[in-house]
This record gives C-alpha cells, structure tokens and sequence, in this order.
C-alpha cells in the first residue's frame, strides 16, 4: 500500500482517489485473500466503512473499520478498563468507546483496536497489544501515512507508556503523536494507591469488607485471590453502611455520618463511592496478584488522613502497612510514564472528572518538564464533570490541532483548540466547554498524601 499511496501522490490524484484506487488494487485475489474477515460497523459508520475483526495470536482480539473515503491516516485506539472479565470476539464492539470511533472514521480516519489479549491489569501487556494492531493493520489492510494514538481513562496510562516505548532506535517513530482523553497519566503506582487509600478509610468507618465475622486479609491487597465476593455483593455493603443507594431522607443518622465522614476525607462525590471501593476491592487484587507478585506496592505510614469529624481517632485506628520495595518498583515500572516524549502529545481532561481527577494533569506535566520533553506537550481542559464524555466538536477540534502539529510543526495552544471547536460547531452537534486559562493544582491537593496546605 506504500507504494500506491506514493504513486497517487506523484500522480497528482486527490484522497478520495487514494481509497478508490487502492480498493481496486486490493481486489486483486492474491492481496484479498490477506484481508481479515468482516465484520458489523457500529450503526453510526455502517453506510461510510468497511470494518474487520480478527484475534491475535496473542488471544487478543481487534477491530478496524476503514472509512470508504480513506484520508490516509490511522487512529490506534488504547481503551479504558481494565477488564474484569475474559475478552470476546465481540468485547470491543460492545465498548461505547468504540462506538465513538465514528468522530474519527467520519473525518476519514481508519480506526483500529485491540480487546487487550486478558482481562485484567497490565499496562505493558496493553501497550505491546495496541502496537500489535498497529502492525497487523499495516500487513493485512493498509499502510497508513500518519499514525496518532487515541488512549482514554487507563487508555492513557497504556498510550503514555506506548509513545515513549516504541520509539524507533534511528530516532523515528512508529506513532506521529497521541492524544490522551481522561488518561491515567500521572501513572498507576499513585492512583491505584489512592484506591488503597480510600478502602482503609471506607473499612474504618463500615469495618464490612471484610466483616469482622469472615476471613480477615490485608486491605492493600484489595481481596483474597480466591474471595468470590460480587460487584452486587461489596455495593450492597457500601449502601448499608452510607445509604449512598438511598434518598438523602431515607438514610439513618449513622449513614449520613459514614457517609460524609467519607466523601470528606477522601474528596469524592457521593455518587463515585460504590465504584471507588469496587476498585479498590478488584482492580487492586489484580494488580497485586498480577504485577506485584501478591506483595504488597503500597504504603500509607505517617499518611495524615484529614476532613473527618474526628481525624485524631481516624488516624489512630485505620489499618497501616509499609510496601515491600521490589513491589513497589514493579508497579511502577509496568504502569508509570518516564515522561519522555518523542512525538507530539495532546491531553483532554474535565476539570470535575470524577473517576480519573484533573489534577493527575499536573502530575502528568511535571514528569515531562522533568524529562525534557515539554515542548511536546499540550494540555486542554474542559468544564465537565464527567469521565471521557467530549463532545464531538471537542474531540474533533483536539485532533485536528493534533493533526496540524505533527504535519507543520505548528504548536497549538488550549486558546487556539478552543477556537477551533467553536467554529467546528456549525457543522458538528454539541457544546464546546473548553476553559483555556484553567490550570489543575498539583496531584497532591487531591491524592494522598496530601501537603497540609490543602485545608
């Protein structure tokens, strides 16, 4: 495909002409039988792509969809998660994430993605997936002239890790840029850690995961590796102990006092309890059993946790445990991004968002300064108070400044993203909420541990 793109180009033929072309270049027998099978396009490409499906021999399966009027172009997709359950043939067609390729596949993207080859933690597993679909898009569909990585939520844990691995020994690279949506970027050691946090202050105030009557573990391994405790199981807990489920009216003094006690000291919206102590249960059993060993990465000692009624009995009686090191240093190096930067990087995230917090943002921005690779990165920001959810001018106008970048070396600013996205709106539906002049606060002011400042 290489050479039919150059020989179009040489030829002067438009890019409506390159997808046409080398379409029928493709129908040759020999090349076609190389094409992976077909597959259903979600509904809102089904009339402008031509999709695909395969399974790795990794056991990861993947999903592309190639756009009938080809701009040349490809989007790697790392998604959100991870997985509590085995992948499937048609995990990623049932992601809303991957249904929201049509922003991409419209504007001419080809779009592809990898179900990641397990369910479960694993950056680098992930990162090494994804550029496994990179590599099979180029031998069995097309070889693309530019290469972004889309990552969103743990996504972007996965593309910051992806960008600076698989940059090429010559200095080239195999992505021309990413862009990271609601990313995980300040890395995985300090948010999985905050998920530790909040579970030995969930367990002081409900002491019911476990329940004094059951086995007892130790809490920074989320749970025993053989528990079968359901996600019904452990928000049932969390309901009875805070009413979270309940209407504020319904709750008993004792809840509203759990609850609030909480959400205090952990700076979380009522409404993220459920999921927050969810993770903190599975997500971080299976990080400590997969990438920690069943060792333990995490350390609260000399933490000061703060905002409750009564902070002195609180942090007299929370359980506490020290990390074993190799542990420690294991997550890290699967799940941490050096900062290093050797394509342009784009980041979007919603100043409320309630899952990943804006201000790993900084985090994220410091490490880069820190590597030397600040120059290649730009961070935008947008007045919204969920997790991922841009609307389709807003995404639209991030890539396209990505795009611009990579091919003209012109560096965007949130000021100039924002622009874009208001004149994209008449043509695209939905709002612009970008906030060029916001600035999140140091990851610190929300995570802990926490500089006393903070209150």
């Amino acid at each position: 495909m290489r050479h039919i793109a150059q020989h179009i180009k040489s030829t002067g033929l438009a890019c409506g002409a390159l997808a046409i072309t080398a379409g029928a270049v493709l129908g040759q027998n020999a090349v076609r039988a190389a094409l992976p099978d077909t597959a259903p396009c979600p509904e809102s490409i089904a009339t402008i792509a031509t999709c695909y499906t395969a399974r790795h021999e990794t056991g990861a399966y993947l999903f592309a969809a190639m756009p009938k009027n080809w701009n040349g172009n490809l989007v790697v997709f790392a998604h959100g998660g991870p997985s509590r359950t085995p992948p499937t043939e048609t995990s990623l067609q049932r992601n809303p994430s991957v249904i929201g390729s049509a922003v991409a596949v419209k504007r001419g993207f080809a779009w592809i993605a990898s179900s990641y080859r397990r369910e479960g933690f694993g950056v680098r597993m992930a990162v090494e997936d994804s550029d496994d679909v990179r590599k099979f898009f180029i031998a069995r569909i097309a070889t693309p002239e530019r290469t972004i990585l889309y990552g969103v939520s743990y996504g972007g844990a996965v593309g910051a890790k992806l960008v600076e691995t698989y940059a090429k020994m010559d200095g080239s690279t195999n992505f021309d840029g990413a862009l990271l949506i609601s990313g995980v970027v300040a890395g995985i050691a300090a948010d999985w850690a905050q998920n530790v946090h909040q579970r030995v202050v969930y367990q002081h105030y409900c002491n019911n995961l476990p329940r004094p009557d059951e086995p007892q573990y130790p809490l920074w391994s989320g749970l025993p590796a053989d528990s079968r405790i359901t996600k019904e199981d452990i928000e049932a807990r969390v309901d009875a102990c805070t009413g979270v489920a309940q209407a504020p009216g319904a709750r008993s003094e004792l809840q509203k006092q759990n609850l609030a006690n909480i959400v205090n000291v952990l700076l979380i919206p009522e409404s993220q309890l459920p999921v927050s102590i969810t993770e903190s249960a599975f997500d971080v059993r299976d990080l400590v059993q997969r990438t920690a060993g069943g060792r333990n990465p995490f350390s609260n000692v000399g933490v000061r946790y703060t905002g409750s009624t009564d902070d002195a009995t609180l942090n007299r009686d929370v359980a506490r445990f020290a990390a074993d090191p190799a542990a420690a240093g294991a997550v890290r190096a699967d799940g941490d991004p050096t900062g290093v930067l050797p394509v342009p990087v784009v980041t979007i995230h919603g100043i409320g968002d309630p899952d990943v917090v804006v201000e790993e943002e900084s985090a994220y921005r410091d490490a880069v300064r820190a590597a030397g690779s600040g120059d290649r990165l730009v961070q935008a920001f947008i007045d919204a108070h969920v997790h991922v959810g841009l609307s389709e001018p807003e995404l639209t106008a991030a890539r396209d400044a990505l795009m611009r970048w990579i091919e003209t070396g012109a560096k965007p600013t949130p000021q100039s993203i924002a622009a874009a996205c208001e004149e994209l709106r008449a043509n695209l539906n939905g709002p612009c909420r970008y906030l060029p002049e916001f600035t999140p606060k140091p990851l610190n002011t929300r995570h802990y541990p926490r500089e006393t400042a903070v209150r």
